[in-house]
């Protein structure tokens, strides 16, 4: 088989750009299970480490982000709707992520529940960011 690029068939996602993407989801659904485990035992570790996970999850988001938001700016026109939703995942993820870091950064007691659910949220934004990040059309193989 052999694979043909074409000027209109979509790049595959860069591999550096893959490897910053792969950190947001699992940094934020870490966040979102020690908000559980603080939710259920009120040690105040448990906040702190999703203090610390949130922060990861914002730094390699950031940088994802800005990776996207180039794309989108020199992308072909073709898939300028598709990476603009993309950007716009990410954005919102981001965003809600930054809030819920504020969140965490009060009092570990005052972080219950708008911690727990702003970290719900951002998990699952981060999910989505990444399967649409993903799951992008790749150049067709053609015999």
């Amino acid at each position: 088989m052999v694979a043909i690029s074409a000027p209109g068939v979509p790049r595959p996602l860069h591999p550096l750009h893959a490897i910053l993407l792969a950190f947001p989801f699992p940094l934020f659904l870490g966040a979102l299970i020690s908000d559980l485990a603080y939710w259920a035992s009120f040690h105040v570790q448990w906040a702190n480490f999703s203090s610390w996970l949130i922060t990861g999850g914002l730094l390699f988001g950031a940088v994802a982000m800005l990776w996207a938001l180039v794309e989108l700016v020199r992308g072909p026109r073709e898939r300028r709707r598709r990476l603009a939703v993309y950007f716009l995942v990410l954005l919102a993820m981001w965003v809600i992520g930054f809030i819920n870091a504020l969140v965490h950064a009060m009092d570990a007691w005052a972080t219950m529940p708008e911690g727990l659910y702003l970290s719900a949220v951002t998990a699952l934004l981060a999910f989505v960011a990444a399967w649409m990040g993903y799951s992008r059309p790749h150049a067709h193989e053609v015999r």
